[in-house]
Formats: structure tokens, sequence, C-alpha cells
């Protein structure tokens, strides 16, 4: 077929897609047969692409020969250098046609436009789920495979990708190289700083397709798509729980090991989840980012923003199958389901009493203990729940109220 100037001219004839050379429609022909010619003689892995093997090589032998001139930072391959420097320069050269949308390089913009398309080319060879990204392909097979070849040389903990290792070395370091421009709040990661920018902008860019809810990242998405199916694919081998994401079923695992290795750099408090931690640091730094676009009541955590907004709707989404009585948070329905079923699940190590609702042990087992981590804002007294805290600041409001009235009534008492 002759080829034109500026104009893709080899289509593929699976799929109708587009190349401008005739090498490159036979590359991608690999993605629709699953052929992975090229194989790594260290280790076995094989690719669909010579140069994915010299790519992949270096994560043997750790080289990383090219260097930031303006950082320091050093990367593997000499296209990363040309990327990362659009992080000092800021410059997004690639811009999405439906939304306008800016990337700083052509696979942000190629990858993006699937969410407007809804394509989802790779596709697992055991199970048959699609994925618009590859290297998300890659990582859902390691759940069949459970592979793990990357192993943090300092705490020996193992990952499935070379980034997510990255990413916990910071947990090691305390780094946190990217800055947003808005706020100055720092991250470890460039996809923590892309989700908080979204707190900004307000910008949700994956809608659910079943009901049109839309959401700031694409985990939180397919979460929620859980909810229509009720699809729990990941259990728990200790006792049989499952759980919509891999994520909650890991973090889950901690309450048989009783493992929490996560600390708050500020008081030293160890935590089972880093986003625990996140939304802990809170507690030190009085951040509330996410705000009521209504009343413009304003929270430490995303979740106290949602289930606020309903106050002002007067929803009740969570509903009791026994009895039909409504809730307006998830916590709620389960501890109202322990009324009906009578069962005393979560027992205190200390005097061994039992309660229906893991909150209640909680509350209960700071009898023992003395803590109260409930501080009021205006007086400082502390309240070992955060339902007495509640109750106390009504003081702080009335007496306030009386002090308005008596004001507007001519007399100050």
């Amino acid at each position: 077929m002759p080829k034109e100037r500026g104009k893709s001219v080899y289509d593929c004839d699976i799929c109708g897609k587009s190349f401008s050379l005739k090498s490159y429609i036979a590359t991608h022909k690999l993605t629709h047969t699953g052929e992975k010619p090229y194989q790594c003689d260290i280790c076995g892995k094989s690719f669909t692409q010579n140069s994915h093997v010299t790519k992949h090589k270096l994560t043997h032998t750790g080289e990383k020969p090219y260097h930031c001139d303006i950082c320091g930072k050093s990367f593997s391959l000499k296209s990363y250098i040309a990327t990362h420097k659009l992080t000092h320069t800021g410059d997004k050269p690639y811009h999405c046609d439906i939304c306008g949308k800016s990337f700083s390089n052509c696979s942000g913009l190629t990858c993006h436009r699937r969410i407007h398309t809804g394509e989802k080319p790779y596709q697992c060879d055991i199970c048959g789920k699609s994925f618009s990204v590859r290297v998300n392909l890659a990582t859902h097979k390691v759940i069949h495979t459970g592979e793990k070849p990357y192993q943090c040389d300092i705490c020996g903990k193992s990952f499935s990708r070379n980034g997510d290792l990255a990413k916990h070395r910071h947990t090691h370091t305390g780094e946190k190289p990217h800055q947003c421009d808005i706020c100055g709040k720092s991250f470890s990661n460039c996809s923590g700083l892309t989700c908080h920018r979204r707190i900004h902008t307000g910008e949700k860019p994956y809608s659910c397709d079943i009901c049109g809810k839309s959401f700031t990242r694409n985990g939180d998405l397919a979460k929620h798509k859980h909810t229509h199916t009720g699809e729990k694919p990941y259990q728990c081998d200790i006792c049989g729980k499952s759980f919509s994401r891999n994520s909650d079923l890991a973090t889950h695992k901690f309450t048989h090991t009783g493992e929490k290795p996560y600390s708050c750099g500020i008081c030293g408090k160890l935590f089972s989840h880093r986003s625990a931690v996140t939304v802990h640091k809170r507690t030190h730094t009085g951040e509330k980012p996410y705000q009521c676009d209504i009343c413009d009541k304003s929270f430490s955590q995303s979740g106290d923003l949602s289930t606020h907004r309903f106050i002002h709707t007067g929803e009740k989404p969570y509903h009791c199958d026994i009895c039909s009585k409504s809730f307006i948070q998830k916590g709620q329905l389960s501890r109202h389901k322990g009324v009906h079923s009578g069962v005393k699940s979560h027992h205190c190590d200390t005097c061994g009493e039992s309660f229906s609702v893991k909150a209640k042990l909680t509350n209960h087992k700071r009898t023992h203990t003395g803590e109260k981590p409930y501080h009021c804002d205006i007086c400082g007294e502390s309240f070992s729940e955060i339902e007495h805290l509640t109750t106390h600041r009504l003081i702080h409001y009335e007496r306030n109220h009386v002090i308005v009235i008596s004001v507007v009534n001519g007399s100050l008492k």
C-alpha cells in the first residue's frame, strides 16, 4: 500500500487501528496473538519486542547510565530523561482533542484517550479480563502467578512491579520529590500528586458506565463497580473473608498478623495501612482538603465529606435487609445488623468483655489505656470517643449563642 506524507496508511485487520509504518503494525498484532518471541536469557521472561528485552535486562544489572543534568536523578533509558525533564520545565506538549487535558508524553495521552473511548486492548490470556494499559495487564497477571521479582534491599519486602518497589523505598528515605504547585504539599510518587491536584481542580475523569457516578481515581471507579456486581474475587486464606480489591485483602491480613508497617513521622504511631498514616497526620497539621460545595464545611477525609453530603440530600443509601431500616453510612448498617444477630465477635484481650461492633471494642479499650485521641479545638479538652467530643462542643456553641443573644438585647452577662 503506498504511503502518503503525514497520513497513517497501514490498518490492523483485527481492530482497525492505523499505523504509519508497516513494521509498527507487525509489532501491534502481537498484542492480539499474545506472541512474545523475544526472551530474557537471565530469567526467561518473554516480550513482544527486542527493545523491551534490552530495557528489562537493566532490572537485573541495576544499571542507570543516563543522568538528569538538573537534579542528578539516574535512568536506565535515555528516553526516560527527556520525559523526566518535563517535570522541571512543566511543559505538556500533548493535548487531548476531546477534553483538552495536557500531558508531558505521548504515551500518557494515548492511555488517557482510552478513558473517553472505553478501549481496553490488552487482554489476560488466563481469565480474559481486559485492560486499557499494558502495565495494568502485567500487574494483573501476577495475581495468577504470584510472582514478585522486585525486592527491597533494606527490609526485604517483595513487589510485582519495579515502580512499586521505587515507591516503597520512599517509606524508608522519607523522600517526597513531587510537589503540588498550588498548595505546596509534597508526595513520594507522581501518581499521588496527580490524584491530589484533582482536589483543587475538582476533576473526576473516571465515570461509571452503569450509573454515571464519577471518580478522581481509576481505582475508586473499579472499587465502585463492585457495588453493582457484588463481585469479591480476593479471599483471605486464614478466615475466608472476601474482598473486591487485592489491596483490601492485603490490609485485612494485618488484622491476623498484627503487623503495622507504616509509622507517623511526627508522633511515631504505627498503622497497618499507608492511607491511615496520611489521614492521621492531618490531626497534627489540621489540614482539611475536602470541602463541601453546598455549605463550605471542610473535612480531613473524602469519606467524611461524602457522608456529610447526605445531610443536605437526605439520602440513606444503606438498607437493612431484615427490618428495612436505612442508614447514611455502611458502618452504621453493619453495627445495626449486630442487633439482629446478637453475635459479639470482638473480644477485649484485657478483661474479656465482648462486643458486636469493632468500633465499640476500640472505644472500650481506651478505658484500660486511658487514651483520649479526640481534642476540642476551642478549649483543648480531650475525649476517648468522638461522640463525647461532639456533645462537648455544644457547650461552647450554647455559650456563644447566649452571649450573642445578650448583646442583641443590649446587655452582656
